[in-house]
């Protein structure tokens, strides 16, 4: 129980500062970094493409750094790493260092997250991993949620946005120290050589079902994070708020509504993980169609982002503890794999989506990617391999 604990704890901050601020900060502070820097449009998404190229390069360096050295060291790299980022952040005088640490903090992401399973299936009983699991992936939501705020205080301030990123460098300095205790004694595991046993039929088969829920919602989430902000600020924006408070806004109410992942394995446990899933992507598709019809409503774009909150935080805890029940003995690279999947779904959403907002508008670019998310619900098998 105690275990379990620690690493629900820890893991829940670890992910709250990598998929957090890590991840979302500088899309956050994307307008004041422009006026500061002079960054153009190209250059303003060469630096977004190169945090994600990061993320991924490190999501891969992880699933090896467990298998030979255990859950610990690829966590606590992340943590310094996004120590390391926010500090150049925070200090930059110019693109080039803003670039780096952006860059730099972005492989948090990659580092922190996908050793959990390991440890969680090393150090903590069969009958409470999934609640852990849902507790570490949940902590994105905080993490979401605490850098919109922080977001919103820096407004109006010269020089508030790098206040903000000393404080999230304070944060990840936590998660360094607390994750290096937490993660103590854990073993290095034989994953590397397990995995040349596996066969199509015994790796991939059983795990179709789930593959293709994170490959469908790796391109509807990155579709809304991208492009969202923007379809409300082209729409007049919300009443009373100035342009630059629409995007904290969004995900604070993002962040507070995927609190509802942490109770995702109790849910699961009521409705089963089928008609669970099957809910979730309706949720997505609903979430996605508000921003299509109502995209400067209060109502509309609160209930938007909240919904997708849900569903990020919610099928994030899906990913992590349905890839640790089908593979036990190769619980980190069972995830990343899964996760590879949903990053190459954000690599292919986006450009899908600017042709087709330049080509028909950005209301049937928004109504086609819900459809996308309603008809994963409708395809999702009734029955799926779930160990």
């Amino acid at each position: 129980m105690r275990r379990s604990s620690e690493l629900a704890t820890s893991g829940a901050w670890a992910t709250a500062i990598a998929f957090g601020p890590a991840r979302i900060g500088y899309g956050l502070f994307l307008p004041r970094f422009r006026d500061l820097f002079g960054l153009s449009q190209s250059t303003a998404g060469l630096i977004a493409s190169a945090a994600f190229a990061g993320f991924f390069v490190a999501l891969l360096l992880a699933g090896m750094l467990v298998a030979r050295r255990g859950a610990r060291l690829p966590v606590v790299a992340g943590s310094v790493a996004a120590l390391a980022g926010f500090l150049l952040v925070a200090s930059a005088q110019g693109v080039y260092i803003l670039a780096l640490g952006v860059v730099l903090a972005a492989t948090s992401a990659g580092f922190c997250w996908t050793p959990f399973n390991d440890a969680v299936e090393q150090a903590v009983a069969e009958t409470r991993r999934a609640r852990t699991l849902s507790i570490v992936s949940t902590g994105t939501t905080v993490g979401i949620a605490c850098s919109g705020a922080l977001a919103i205080g820096a407004t109006g301030f010269s020089y508030g946005w790098r206040l903000a990123w000393l404080l999230f460098a304070a944060a990840a300095l936590v998660s360094a120290l607390g994750n290096s205790w937490a993660l103590r004694g854990l073993r290095a595991p034989a994953e590397h050589a397990n995995t040349r046993r596996l066969t199509w039929r015994a790796w991939g088969r059983p795990a179709l079902p789930l593959y293709a829920i994170a490959g469908s919602f790796g391109i509807t989430n990155s579709i809304y994070l991208s492009f969202a902000v923007d379809r409300v600020s082209h729409s007049g924006g919300l009443a009373g708020l100035s342009d630059e408070l629409s995007g904290p806004v969004l995900y604070i109410a993002f962040g507070l509504g995927g609190l509802i992942g942490l109770a995702t394995a109790d849910i699961k446990q009521r409705t089963g993980l089928p008609a669970l899933v099957r809910v979730i992507f309706i949720c997505s598709g609903v979430s996605v169609a508000l921003l299509g019809g109502w995209p400067a409503a209060w109502w509309s774009v609160l209930l938007s982002a909240a919904l997708q909150g849900v569903c990020v935080m919610v099928l994030s805890a899906i990913f992590s503890f349905w890839s640790e029940s089908l593979y036990p003995s190769t619980p980190t690279l069972g995830f990343t794999v899964v996760l590879s999947l949903f990053a190459a779904g954000n690599i292919v959403g986006p450009v899908l989506a600017g042709y087709s907002a330049t080509a028909f508008g950005p209301a049937p670019m928004f109504f086609a990617t819900a459809a996308l998310s309603l008809a994963t619900a409708l395809l999702f098998p009734p029955h799926v391999r779930q160990r």
